[in-house]
């Protein structure tokens, strides 16, 4: 049996093994064996390292650890890098990633740190400004440590100022995928290449952190429908980003929608993401104060002469940017089920009016999820929380009879 994983296909390329009989082989290795999750095929492979090892993921109320919920800082033009003087200083903004915000957080400070030390690349006003000195990073997410850590490399001293700290920002609740999507309502014009820039320069300084200390993997992606899936526009700007694209249909696949797209991509597991960047931003010397920055009276009394604004949808009062909207995203957790590998974007029709995806990931089994727009509060929607459940649990059941675990 051929692992597709290793090899890579166009997208109009068809794998040339028969997966009618791979349903059948699966469906008989499975029987019984649900639990185990190990089941032995000819040659002595297991169904869990195989292209075909694709189990189910367990639904059930019983199996929820936590709910919770996050605020995106979501801006329709789209993230904003950008430097200009400020009470003698030089301040450079670096927020309203949307929905990308730790997909696109290396790219973004990459962009960011050209701007306080003159590099010019940046793009988007300001280029070529830099100034010497300390700087003071406002913010402690994936974007403010991202550019923290960039700063630090360059030589400079960082102090960090945030309200929170990792465990408790909104990074911390992020899904993690690597995919810059719901960054901006239209990627044409001069944002597109802003964005197509960001992404790339995110992508490889990213790749730079793979392996178990930073939480980092590649891991296979399936986008499933029960249309054809065209290349929506982000991915279309960045295509040789999502490696190994291949479109299955049918029997090709064993999920319970007649089209799914395997791609291969990065994927973060932002708590133990998070406290290796804020260990290595500590070891190399930065400081942390913790505390709110109220407004910019007392921004403009800090000692340092460069500040990088990493305050995500804060940047809406402490910079009067009316065009940042809070978008809620709320995640229903399972208990850890060590056997899935794989991620699922979509459902098909068992979505049941709302978005769908499963993300496994050592602290739990995420599922989302949800994009409201301007809405404001933390607290957990209970009936998002059915809405998730149900839809996820139609799914998989669907795909336990599917390959014969019904």
């Amino acid at each position: 049996m051929t692992d597709r994983r290793s090899r890579p296909t166009l997208p109009a390329d068809r794998p040339t093994m028969d997966r009618r009989r791979w349903l059948g082989l699966t469906a008989t290795a499975l029987a019984g064996s649900w639990a185990a999750g190990c089941v032995s095929l000819p040659g002595g492979r297991r169904w869990e390292d195989t292209a075909a090892g694709i189990l189910p993921a367990r639904i059930s109320p019983e199996r929820v650890i936590r709910v919770v919920a996050g605020l995106r800082p979501y801006r329709s033009e789209g993230f904003v890098v950008r430097a200009e003087p400020f009470a003698g200083k030089l301040l450079v903004h670096n927020y309203g990633h949307g929905g990308g915000g730790v997909t696109l957080s290396w790219g973004t400070a990459d962009m960011a740190a050209d701007l306080v030390t003159g590099g010019g690349r940046a793009g988007g006003g300001g280029a070529g400004s830099g100034r010497e000195g300390d700087v003071a990073v406002l913010g402690a997410g994936a974007v403010g440590l991202a550019t923290a850590r960039l700063l630090q490399r360059r030589g400079r001293a960082v102090t960090v100022y945030a309200r929170d700290l990792p465990p408790n920002t909104t990074s911390n609740i992020a899904g993690a995928q690597w995919s810059p999507t719901s960054v901006a309502d239209s990627l044409d014009g001069p944002f597109g290449i802003q964005f197509e820039d960001a992404a790339r320069r995110a992508h490889r300084l990213f790749q730079n952190l793979v392996g178990p200390d930073y939480g980092v993997r590649w891991i296979d992606n399936y986008f499933l429908s029960e249309r054809p899936l065209g290349i929506p526009g982000y991915m279309a700007r960045i295509r040789d980003l999502y490696p190994e694209l291949e479109d299955l249909e049918g029997d090709e696949h064993p999920f319970p929608t007649r089209f799914a797209r395997r791609v291969v991509t990065m994927f973060i597991e932002p708590t133990r993401y998070l406290r290796a960047l804020m260990r290595d931003f500590r070891v190399a010397g930065g400081r942390v104060i913790v505390g709110e920055i109220a407004d910019r009276q007392q921004l403009a009394a800090l000692a340092e002469p460069v500040i990088v604004n990493c305050t995500g949808l804060g940047a809406r009062d402490l910079f009067e940017d009316d065009g940042l909207v809070p978008v809620k995203g709320q995640l229903v957790v399972l208990r850890p089920q060590r056997e899935l590998d794989y991620l699922t974007i979509g459902g098909g029709r068992f979505t049941r009016g709302g978005s769908q995806y499963m993300f496994p990931r050592a602290d739990g089994v995420l599922l989302g999820g949800t994009f409201d727009r301007g809405e404001e509060t933390l607290q957990p929607d209970a009936r998002q929380t059915d809405r998730i459940l149900a839809a996820h649990g139609g799914f998989f059941d669907a795909m336990a009879r599917k390959v014969g675990r019904s």
